[in-house]
């Protein structure tokens, strides 16, 4: 979908709404979405974020369902402009325990497959060793404290 087609329909869709508001300052190219199961389009299903919605239909996303394709989508590819992270990546992670923040953090030390927590861990420490700009970040978790703990770690950086 060219810029210009993407802009008319994100102002058709949300008239009262600047296109800034909604969409980043430059056209987006690389777009990163981490899930197991998931594609982009899904979290429109869900998501009660509506400021950001929109770029879950119109960006064209690299989806990866790995901390291990994650990190070597990035070390290939460089820092996409907007990344997207689903917490949970594997059965294990699942449990009634995600809306108790202390007992589900409990559980990490137990986890055998890396957590969408651990890639946005590993993408900080990468990209403050790097010296890199924090791309614009989103969480699209349905696991609250998973994606409280993801938001946590890019708190205290700057774009």
């Amino acid at each position: 979908m060219s810029t210009k087609k993407a802009n008319k329909d994100i102002q058709k869709a949300n008239p009262k709404n600047s296109i800034q508001k909604v969409m980043p300052k430059k056209v987006t190219k690389n777009a990163l979405f981490l899930d197991d199961f998931r594609k982009p389009i899904d979290v429109l299903l869900y998501h009660e974020d509506a400021e950001h919605l929109l770029l879950y239909e119109i960006l064209n996303w690299e989806v990866v369902k790995s901390y291990t394709e994650f990190v070597r989508y990035i070390k290939i590819n460089g820092i996409p402009d907007i990344v997207s992270f689903d917490h949970d990546l594997h059965k294990e992670h699942y449990s009634p325990l995600m809306y108790d923040g202390d007992s589900y953090n409990a559980l990490y030390k137990t986890f055998k497959e890396k957590t969408g927590f651990d890639a946005a861990k590993w993408l900080n420490r990468y990209i403050k060793r790097n010296n890199i700009p924090l791309p614009i970040i989103y969480c699209h978790s349905r696991n609250p404290v998973g994606k409280q703990n993801i938001l946590s770690v890019f708190s205290s950086l700057k774009r």
